[in-house]
């Protein structure tokens, strides 16, 4: 008699995603999101499919088993972030019928659920979830979200944030952090205003509305997580003026090459002296 049959699958232990086996995938699809067009929505909406063998793949990938599986939840909340705008319905700029937009997030959901749970699926349920991600986007395009011309300043900027956080603990971050208090109650709140507008105008018009949201919940999520040393537990005041003093730099990078230099100056200026943004040579220039 031969031996009994292997399970149909086993829990996979691992606690950072850099140990996912599935790792590049998972990166390329999460960098896809933001860039995700009004064109691709109903094409994503239109190939997804329920089925029982479907449910019980999805079930199966979002198991508490499944690796990583809160962190695939905390994306799934992630997804909903970028595409509230669409969601809602409201603004003159959003196009896509809010069920059309619904049914196309799921077959989001069911693309990251697989990445994810890849080394837990059989071939079979791990295609039947990916497929309408992959007929809509064939090839992997982007290995990280595009930031635009001004990638590289506001990544340094969305990596400086993180000292903030842990000013209470650290004289370099409480001292940034001084400055750009200071500069946030000093500036002209209605001409920021207005540069932040622009500058988000800009963002719609070329299609970088949801990449703009990807970044400013980046930048909140790094400076307001909790300070390793007291957990968060000390008043430190003038959170949101200087949170949206950094989120208005960062998002006016982005758009930097589409607005008027004077407008992004109003934006980024405050932080030059205070966040080692890196200049671009003269042979950058275009």
């Amino acid at each position: 008699m031969r031996g009994s049959r292997r399970p149909r699958w086993r829990k996979v232990q691992m606690s950072h995603l850099e140990e996912h086996p599935n790792l590049n995938e998972i990166l390329g699809l999460l960098a896809q999101l933001p860039h995700v067009s009004d064109r691709d929505i109903p094409e994503l909406a239109r190939r997804w499919r329920n089925t029982a063998f479907i449910a019980d793949a999805r079930a199966k990938a979002l198991s508490p088993d499944s690796p990583l599986v809160l962190e695939v939840l905390a994306c799934f909340e992630a997804l909903v972030a970028l595409f509230e705008d669409d969601l809602a319905g409201e603004a003159d700029y959003v196009t896509v019928p809010v069920p059309v937009t619904t049914t196309a997030l799921k077959a989001v959901r069911d693309a990251i659920a697989a990445a994810y749970a890849r080394p837990v699926l059989s071939q079979g349920e791990y295609a039947v979830l990916m497929q309408p991600w992959r007929q809509v986007f064939p090839e992997q395009s982007f290995d990280e979200p595009d930031l635009g011309p001004a990638a590289r300043e506001v990544k340094a900027l969305l990596g400086a944030m993180p000292l903030l956080s842990s000013r209470c603990h650290d004289e370099q971050g409480q001292a940034l952090y001084d400055s750009l208090a200071r500069a946030a109650v000093s500036i002209d709140g209605s001409l920021r205003q207005t540069a932040r507008e622009e500058s988000w105008r800009a963002a719609v018009l070329t299609s970088r509305r949801r990449v703009w949201a990807m970044v400013r919940r980046s930048g909140t999520e790094a400076m307001t997580r909790p300070c390793h040393g007291c957990r968060g537990g000390d008043d430190h005041g003038f959170d949101d003026l200087v949170l949206e003093l950094c989120l208005d730099a960062a998002c006016g990078l982005l758009v930097a090459d589409a607005v008027d230099e004077t407008l992004t100056d109003i934006l980024v200026m405050p932080l030059r002296d205070m966040i080692p943004l890196p200049r671009r040579a003269p042979d950058d220039v275009t």
